[in-house]
């Protein structure tokens, strides 16, 4: 699946029609007397949250919607017909922003939600609205107004509860494969994941959350480097990040905790709310440690913090950290732990 989540639009909603003039040719009537009907007016231009699109892969093919102008108003007291608002389907979770100023004009995150983007332009009146005692032959009539017109940038922000957060190869993908049904690219090589990833975890009949996975950080990410600075509005929704160190294997020149410290002044930088996302930290890779005394030394390290160690080999410790996961989305909500 190709996944888009940037896109350009220009939206161009109808023009009302014109008003018309006219007058009734009636052998009784003196004059005629008007008859010009009003125009019609225009269509509007309105987004839509579909649950039947995922990605904005569409607008990257068609980038201007015109919504219908409305019909020009005729004789015989005939007004003209509205034009028919256009209605695009974008990914629920889809924000809208102003292209020239990126005002964020719209965040559409519930399905069925809409954003009037662009409205329609009024129709005109006919010379019927200008008659009066002592003008009874009026000769005015007014044309329809422009429709709006505007560019848009849309941008698609995945909707989870919780975020995976790791280095490129931390195990991220790995974990969301075992606690979820969904089958993320999975290799023994740095950026792996390309797109982010999303997976249901069913703890029981009852207990359920959403999981993203995005692209592994690098330092510098705020900035451009590597693949996951692309991604990281994909944190943006979630509530609650998983922060996934690898286990140090004896030779290995990275620090678990300097890492966490890196990742954490990225996403401070990038967003000052991700920064202030609670989070908790997932030591994976666990079934390579020679000692569990190791283990006890790493979750003091990062204490106050919750420490849980897992191994996607063993499914050690997964248990754990999926009841973790439920009582930190509790405590969020203030929920019983229950």
């Amino acid at each position: 699946m190709n996944f888009v989540d940037e896109a350009n639009i220009e939206v161009i909603a109808g023009s009302g029609g014109n008003g018309c003039t006219a007058f009734r040719r009636a052998k009784y009537i003196p004059k005629g007397g008007p008859s010009g009907g009003d125009g019609g007016a225009g269509g509007s231009v309105i987004l839509e949250a579909s649950p039947r699109i995922s990605t904005l892969l569409d607008f990257k093919y068609k980038r201007i919607y015109k919504a219908e102008r409305g019909e020009h108003g005729m004789g015989r007291d005939c007004y003209g017909k509205g034009g028919v608002d256009l209605i695009i389907p974008v990914p629920i979770g889809t924000a809208v922003y102003d292209f020239e100023t990126r005002e964020q004009l719209a965040d559409l995150v519930n399905e069925g939600e809409t954003y009037v983007a662009a409205r329609g332009g009024t129709g005109g009146f006919g010379n019927i609205h200008y008659a009066t005692s002592s003008n009874q032959a009026p000769t005015r009539s007014d044309p329809g107004t422009a429709g709006e017109e505007i560019k848009l940038h849309l941008e698609l922000k995945l909707l989870a509860d919780v975020g995976l957060l790791g280095l490129p190869n931390a195990g991220k993908s790995t974990l969301l494969s075992i606690v979820s049904a969904a089958k993320p690219k999975i290799a023994d090589y740095p950026f792996t994941t390309l797109i982010p990833n999303l997976g249901v975890v069913r703890i029981d009949d009852e207990r359920v959350f959403v999981m993203a996975d995005i692209p592994g950080l690098v330092e510098g990410a705020h900035e451009g480097k590597g693949l996951g600075h692309r991604f990281l509005k994909h944190l943006e929704r979630t509530r609650l990040l998983l922060h996934l160190v690898e286990y140090p294997l004896e030779g290995m020149e990275r620090d678990p905790y300097e890492e966490v410290q890196m990742l954490s002044r990225e996403l401070s930088v990038f967003h000052e709310r991700l920064g202030a996302l609670p989070r908790i930290i997932v030591m994976t890779k666990i079934d390579l440690c020679p000692d569990r005394k190791l283990l006890e030394e790493w979750r003091e390290k990062f204490s106050p913090a919750t420490f849980i160690a897992v191994s996607a080999v063993t499914r050690e410790g997964s248990e754990e950290l999926l009841e973790a996961v439920w009582k930190g989305l509790c405590n969020l909500e203030g929920d019983s732990d229950d």
